[in-house]
């Protein structure tokens, strides 16, 4: 939560004082950047049936030659590693939960044999390491002491080795508290991979650019595969039947978050509240956008678009307690929301009153959804959740430069330090055996991954206009496909 907090309180830095209170009843318009995308026009997106249904054929089609790629024969577990790694990078692993998990737990129960028979490059040791720990098998960072010289430090022989220090790299952010190496291996790679980018191939290059700005493991999964799949198509020998499963499964992706985006959009344009709350941010494009961020797969439709009304009725909030509302408001809505009730609206200003009654809508739908899937509690531990009463909220940073009397700058810098060893304790705790389930455990780091994408060099909620080519990638650009592959 403190990484959030910090993230957050970049933009409440920069808005906040130019805002000024609400005192006089009346509807100020918003401070705020407009929208980049005009919502409304998602209404007029048309699924194409015919196109949708080819594209489904293929993929089946396909994803039955990769299940036997899969489970065929183990005896060079390497190639089978460096199989799960590309179905990862290329969007297509969630095809094959079941199919992965069975040989990782073969391989990571063979890795000891596997390093005691086989002398593996820094390439293979590393990406061996970051797959297994992707998928929580906690593999040993011992393997990389090989790699380091009499003096303790990563030999001088490997820089040059690019794809070795740039899968050394990607590796490093798969640490836990107290793996020092790992730490080290992020310092010493970090500090050649800019000089590497520049001798390598342009796509390459690219790649390496990419990883530098946002790793893999913080990467949002559709935005990286998105990435992945221009780099890989620009290799010397991709493999083709992949290469095209991966288009295909991203296009067909694609149409259904496109139909997805059209029934939120006409949801929002119904609710009229970016003209009722003009002094909001008018985000629905962006929202659904950290929906899918946060679960992409095509089964998880309902609570994909779930989960963006109620971040977009948050987004109403924040905007409500932190940029428009008295205090004297603020109180007579927190209130309101602990009740619960549409009786609540009496001590409630018109505007508030607006937005109360469609959150209210938003819980009943919520039941109504719970009610039919026979989990009738899940609107009330929405309801449990709101906003803390405001107060005297100042931003972590704020804290943090007051409590040890530094500059912001100095502030920003521990905070992120603070941050990275966030990460840790997630890594940490999706490592096997887990606490929860899977799905909860991917759910919630994909919320930490959309928090580096969104705020991490900017506020692109409050600034969207840094995510329109991400939108445009995911959203309203298919891939061009090839001659289809024969399988």
């Amino acid at each position: 939560m403190l990484y959030f907090s910090f993230l957050s309180s970049r933009r409440k830095m920069e808005v906040q004082p130019h805002l000024q209170p609400n005192t006089d009843q009346t509807i100020i318009h918003s401070v705020f950047p407009p929208p980049v995308w005009d919502s409304c026009s998602f209404t007029y997106f048309s699924l194409l049936d015919s196109e949708y249904e080819s594209w489904t054929r293929r993929v089946e089609a396909l994803k039955e030659k990769v299940k036997d790629m899969l489970m065929a024969d183990a005896s060079n577990p390497i190639k089978k590693i460096e199989l799960i790694n590309l179905l990862c990078r290329l969007g297509l692993s969630y095809h094959f939960e079941r199919e992965i998990e069975e040989q990782l737990i073969h391989i990571f129960n063979w890795v000891p044999q596997l390093f005691d028979e086989n002398d593996y490059d820094l390439y293979t040791t590393a990406l061996l390491f970051q797959v297994l720990r992707q998928h929580g098998f906690k593999m040993t960072c011992d393997v990389f002491k090989k790699f380091k010289d009499s003096n303790g430090e990563f030999k001088k022989s490997i820089i040059k080795d690019v794809r070795g220090i740039l899968s050394l790299y990607e590796a490093s952010f798969m640490s836990v508290h107290g793996e020092d190496i790992l730490d080290e291996a992020l310092e010493f790679t970090r500090s050649h991979l800019e000089s590497l980018a520049m001798q390598s191939k342009p796509h390459y290059s690219e790649r390496i650019k990419n990883a530098l700005i946002l790793p893999f493991h913080k990467g949002v999964p559709r935005v990286e595969a998105w990435q992945y799949i221009s780099f890989y198509e620009k290799e010397e020998s991709p493999n083709e039947f992949l290469l095209e499963f991966a288009k295909l499964d991203f296009n067909r992706v694609q149409l259904l978050q496109r139909e997805e985006l059209k029934v939120m959009a006409r949801w929002w344009k119904d609710l009229n509240l970016a003209e009722k709350l003009p002094y909001a941010r008018d985000r629905l494009v962006e929202i659904y956008f950290w929906g899918c961020s946060i679960q992409f797969e095509p089964h998880l439709a309902l609570s994909r678009m779930m989960m963006a009304k109620y971040l977009k009725m948050i987004s109403l909030a924040d905007d409500t307690y932190d940029a428009y509302a008295t205090m004297k408001e603020v109180n007579a809505f927190t209130d309101a929301i602990e009740r619960c009730s549409i009786d609540a609206t009496d001590e409630l200003p018109d505007y508030m009153k607006v937005f109360y009654k469609e959150l209210l809508n938003l819980f009943e739908e919520t039941e109504n959804i719970a009610s039919k899937e026979g989990r009738s509690n899940c609107a009330y531990y929405v309801k449990e959740e709101a906003e803390q009463k405001r107060g005297d909220s100042a931003s972590s940073v704020e804290c943090y430069m007051k409590e040890h009397d530094v500059l912001e700058k100095k502030a920003v810098e521990e905070i992120l330090k603070i941050c990275a060893n966030a990460w840790k304790d997630i890594n940490e705790e999706c490592m096997k055996p887990t606490a929860l389930p899977s799905p909860i455990l991917k759910l919630l780091v994909n919320v930490a991954r959309i928090t580096e994408v969104v705020y991490r060099f900017d506020d692109s909620y409050t600034n969207p206009s840094s995510l329109k080519d991400k939108i445009t990638a995911l959203f309203l650009k298919p891939l061009p496909l090839q001659d289809q592959v024969n399988i």
